[in-house]
Order: C-alpha cells, then sequence, then structure tokens
C-alpha cells in the first residue's frame, strides 16, 4: 500500500494500516524536501504507485489527486485495483453498512446499520453515525462528530470537528460546517455554515 501525501493526516493512516496489518511500500508527496515519514521513503511525483490511499484531509484537493492518479493509470477514480480502504480495527462497523473505496474510518469511529458511506471519505477519530445516513464521495466527517439517524451529506462536504446533525438533515455539496455547530435544519449546496444553532454565514463563488 502506498499514501499519498505525508502529513500528519498520513501517521494516522499508517496507524492504521499496521493495526491491520496491511504492508506499507511507502508514500508519495509534491514537496521535494521531504524523503521519510516514520521510517517510510517518500517518492516525488509518482502518480503510477498502487494501490494507494490518498491521505489528504482538504476535500477539494484529495479529490484533484485522486482524478489524476486515475488519469494517469487510465483507470477510473473509484477503482478497487488503484485505490485502497482502510478501516481502524477499533471501528465498529455495521455488517450492514457500506464504504465506498479509498475511504479511511479512524480509531473509535461507530458506522451504524445501513449507513452508505460514499468513495475517498473520511470518517475520522470517535466520529459517530447512525443509521441510515448517506455520506457522499470526497467527505471529510471530522474527530467526535455525531450525526444522527436518516442524515444526508453531498459530495465534498466538511463535517468540522465535533459538530451535531439531528435527524433527517439534509447537507448539500461542497458545504464547510464550522466546528461544533448544532446543526438542526438543512444546508444547501455551497455554503459555510456554523453556529448553534447552525446558520449559512457564507456562500462559496
Amino acid at each position: 500500500m502506498y499514501l499519498y501525501g505525508a502529513s500528519g493526516h498520513a501517521k494516522v493512516i499508517l496507524d492504521i494500516l499496521k493495526a491491520c496489518d496491511i504492508k506499507m511500500e511507502g508514500l508519495i508527496d509534491d514537496n521535494p524536501s521531504v524523503n521519510e515519514l516514520m521510517g517510510f521513503p517518500v517518492f516525488h511525483h509518482r502518480l503510477d504507485l498502487h494501490p494507494v490511499i490518498v491521505s489528504i484531509g482538504k476535500c477539494a484537493t484529495r479529490r484533484k489527486v485522486v482524478e489524476q492518479i486515475a488519469e494517469a493509470l487510465h483507470a477510473t477514480p473509484f477503482d478497487a485495483a488503484v485505490f485502497g480502504t482502510a478501516v481502524h480495527p477499533s471501528a465498529i462497523v455495521s455488517e450492514t453498512a457500506h464504504i465506498g473505496v479509498g475511504s479511511v474510518v479512524m480509531q473509535g469511529a461507530i458506522i451504524q446499520t445501513c449507513t452508505q458511506i460514499g468513495r475517498h471519505c473520511i470518517i475520522n477519530t470517535g466520529a459517530k453515525i447512525d443509521h441510515e445516513c448517506v455520506i457522499g464521495d470526497y467527505v471529510h466527517i471530522a474527530p467526535g462528530v455525531t450525526l444522527s439517524g436518516d442524515v444526508t451529506v453531498g459530495d465534498g462536504s466538511w463535517i468540522g470537528v465535533g459538530s451535531t446533525v439531528i435527524q433527517g438533515i439534509r447537507i448539500g455539496r461542497n458545504v464547510m460546517i464550522g466546528a461544533g455547530s448544532v446543526v438542526v435544519r438543512d444546508i444547501p449546496d455551497g455554503c459555510t455554515a456554523y453556529g448553534n444553532p447552525c446558520r449559512i454565514r457564507k456562500m462559496q463563488e
């Protein structure tokens, strides 16, 4: 397995791979000054090394890199032969839940029954996703987030640290929910929202 992105986020994924007994070959990063991370070599400007998990927290950047790798390998962004998936053994994942290719589920996360996790998502440390939630592709659910049942999160959205989303809420695509927010009403596409209760603060250009 390779990781694309030699960052703090990659360090956490390295721990997940070790816990899962998945052999790690190295990392890839565009920064020429980074040549090693936690004892593993870092390669530069390599899009041909796979299977690979894109270990970049920012949703839009993660999507861009996934698409670049897929194009270089004449594959799709959702090709399981190219992109790896990792779930830490301490995570609790229902047998009826589905986790898409390229996604990472970190330590202590809980994913309940009939939940759908999209492709290339991050379900971060201690996040709780209750029954029948639908999480789109390239989503980042930050540490300590709670999603109640039947919540939908659109592609490319970020739910900030410690936020709570009540049951049945629909959050659109490319949304940024600020840390510690309490989401009690639907949030449309392409906005930044935060607060308790969570309110739209800015529409993205």
